[in-house]
């Protein structure tokens, strides 16, 4: 299951901290942000993996 949100499409983020010493920014990794997906079923009774934005815009409908 890849983690991607069944409804907008989102995914996972390229994100780096950036540390600085003596005025200058050092090399630091990058690191993956993924988004909050959890398990909802949708009106039609269809289980899927969707972001918390759109599960809470879908209560919103309803």
């Amino acid at each position: 299951m890849s983690r991607t949100c069944a409804i907008c499409g989102k995914k996972s983020n390229k994100a780096t901290r950036r540390v600085k010493l003596r005025g200058k920014y050092n090399p630091t990794a990058t690191r993956r942000q993924y988004p909050n997906l959890q398990w909802t079923t949708l009106p039609s009774g269809k289980r899927v993996k969707a972001c918390v934005k759109c599960i809470k815009t879908l209560a919103k409908g309803e």
